[in-house]
């Protein structure tokens, strides 16, 4: 009778400890290494960079500066607008290096004639962009 009770009381142990092993499994596979927000923000961080790149140049272009360099050009500010738009992640990020270290100049008013120089080539790139886009 003794070994009765202990068989039944091995089999239902065996039984639990059966049963429990893909639920751990399950357990632990539901856990993951990376949250879904993170994933989620990472997702998100090239477009909010392609975004401030893309204010980095309109921002220059606002300028009064920047006016007359798209005046000089005879370039439209509605032109430069589209022509961000629809320039490439890697163009954007580019010219918009070059935009905020001309915006800094402005602010700390350093801009010399050379600046506005590189201020109507920036506006001749994305002029040449727009034409290789059509």
């Amino acid at each position: 009778m003794q070994t009765g009770k202990i068989a039944g009381l091995a089999t239902l142990l065996l039984a639990a400890v059966v049963s429990a092993g893909p639920m751990l499994a399950q357990s632990q596979a539901d856990r993951h290494v990376v949250s879904l927000g993170e994933l989620n923000k990472d997702t998100a961080r090239p477009a909010e960079t392609r975004r401030a790149n893309e204010a980095e140049i309109r921002q220059l272009f606002a300028t009064v500066d920047g006016q007359k360099a798209l005046k000089s050009a005879n370039v439209d500010y509605a032109k430069i607008d589209r022509a961000v738009s629809s320039m490439s992640d890697e163009d954007v990020a580019r010219i918009s290096s070059r935009a905020r270290e001309l915006n800094r100049d402005f602010a700390g008013g350093n801009l010399t004639d050379h600046d506005l120089l590189v201020i109507l080539i920036v506006v001749l790139i994305v002029v040449i962009l727009i034409v290789v886009l059509r």
